[in-house]
C-alpha cells in the first residue's frame, strides 16, 4: 500500500512538473512567494514603498472629497470589496456620466504588474495613471488646485504627509497622486495558481490542471502572460471582427493596439472586454478563440479553460476601511454641477 500510494504521488508529481513547465514555456509567471522578490516586483526607485506612504495613500484612494462633487472617490470605479473594478459596462462618474467612448473599468488589483495603463497604453505606470481619473470631466470633475487645496486644508492630512515625506514635504498634486499610486502598488492578490506554479502540485484540483493545459494548447497564454496574465499592448480583433465591436467607438492606441487586460481574480470583474460588452465569461472565452487566435474553442474546452480561470481568484485579505480627517472651513465645499 505505501509503495502504491508512493508511486501514485510520484506520478502526480510528475505530471504536475511537466505542466508547470509548459507553463513556463508560455511564459507564464507567479506571483513571488518571497516579500523581497515580489517587492523588487512592486516598488518603484523613484517611488519607494514605506508603510506611512501607503498607509496615507490608502486614506487618499477612498476619499471622495479629491473629486468636485465630494461623492467619488478611486474606490468608486475600483471597489476592492468586489473585483476592483465597477461591475457596470461603462464606467461611470461626475453627474451620473457614462464614459463617453464606452469603457470598461479595469481592475485596480495588480495593475502594478501591467506593463502599460489604461486601455490605449498612454501610461506607462500608476503613478502617471493616477492623474487621469481625477481629472478628467466624465470620471471624479477636480482641477489640481481642487485636490491640493482639498488636501491641505486638514491639518491631519498635513501631518500624514510630513510623516511620510519629511518636515519640508511640498504637497502638491503630483505629490498626491504617487502617494495614491503607491497604496495601488500594494493591492497584489496571489491565488492557488501561483501556489501551483511556485512548487504546490496539490494547489489545482485534476480539472483545474487541465484546464490550464488547455489554455495553453489553444494559445490564450499568447497574450495573456507574464505575472500579470496580461497587461501588455496587443493587435485586438486580429483575425475576424469583435461582435460588439460597435458599442462605443474605442479602437485602441495611434497603432490599434489594445492593452491585455488581466486574467487574475476574472471571476469577479464582469462584463469582460474594453467596452464591458460580454458579460458570461464562457462566451468571453470563445468568442476571444474566434477574433484573437483563430481557433474555435468548443463548449467543453470553454468550461476547461473556465475552470482553470476560477483558480486565478486570489487572496485579497480583508480591507479595513480608513478613518478619514474632517473636513474644515477651508475645505471646498462639494459641486455637483
Amino acid at each position: 500500500m505505501k509503495l502504491f500510494i508512493a508511486t501514485t504521488l510520484t506520478a502526480v508529481n510528475l505530471m504536475a512538473s511537466s505542466l508547470i513547465q509548459d507553463a513556463t514555456n508560455a511564459g507564464l509567471i507567479p506571483i513571488p512567494e518571497s516579500k523581497s522578490e515580489l517587492l523588487k516586483l512592486i516598488d518603484n526607485p523613484k517611488n519607494p514603498i514605506t508603510e506611512k506612504k501607503v498607509q496615507l495613500g490608502k486614506k487618499l484612494f477612498f476619499d471622495p472629497r479629491l473629486s468636485k462633487s465630494g461623492l467619488i472617490s478611486c474606490n468608486t470605479c475600483h471597489n476592492l470589496a468586489e473585483g476592483g473594478d465597477d461591475g457596470v459596462s461603462a464606467a461611470t462618474g461626475h453627474k451620473w456620466i457614462a464614459n463617453p467612448h464606452h469603457l470598461n473599468s479595469p481592475t485596480v488589483y495588480n495593475a502594478v504588474f501591467a506593463s502599460s495603463q489604461f486601455w490605449d497604453g498612454r501610461d506607462l505606470d500608476l503613478e502617471k495613471q493616477a492623474q487621469g481619473p481625477i481629472q478628467a470631466s466624465p470620471e471624479m470633475a477636480a482641477t489640481k488646485e481642487h485636490v491640493v487645496k482639498t488636501v491641505t486644508s486638514m491639518p491631519e492630512y498635513v501631518k500624514d504627509f510630513k510623516k511620510a515625506y519629511g518636515k519640508n514635504v511640498n504637497i502638491n498634486f503630483v505629490k498626491i497622486t504617487d502617494t495614491i499610486a503607491t497604496y495601488e502598488r500594494t493591492l497584489v492578490t496571489p491565488s492557488r495558481y501561483d501556489d501551483f506554479l511556485n512548487g504546490c502540485p496539490s494547489a489545482l484540483t485534476k480539472l483545474e490542471k487541465k484546464g490550464m493545459k488547455t489554455f495553453i494548447d489553444k494559445g490564450c497564454a499568447t497574450c495573456h502572460n507574464g505575472v500579470a496574465l496580461g497587461g501588455s499592448m496587443q493587435g485586438f480583433a486580429l483575425v475576424a471582427p469583435y461582435k460588439h465591436a460597435n458599442l462605443g467607438d474605442f479602437k485602441g492606441d495611434a497603432n490599434g493596439l489594445v492593452k491585455t487586460p488581466t486574467l487574475r481574480n476574472i471571476t469577479h470583474t464582469a462584463p469582460y472586454f474594453h467596452n464591458g460588452g460580454i458579460w458570461d465569461l464562457k462566451e468571453a472565452i470563445i468568442e476571444m478563440g474566434r477574433i484573437q487566435l483563430g481557433v474555435k474553442i468548443n463548449k467543453t474546452e470553454a468550461t476547461e479553460i473556465e475552470t482553470f480561470l476560477k483558480a486565478l481568484d486570489g487572496r485579497k485579505g480583508h480591507v479595513i476601511l480608513p478613518m478619514l480627517p474632517a473636513s474644515t472651513a477651508t475645505t471646498p465645499k462639494p459641486n455637483l454641477n
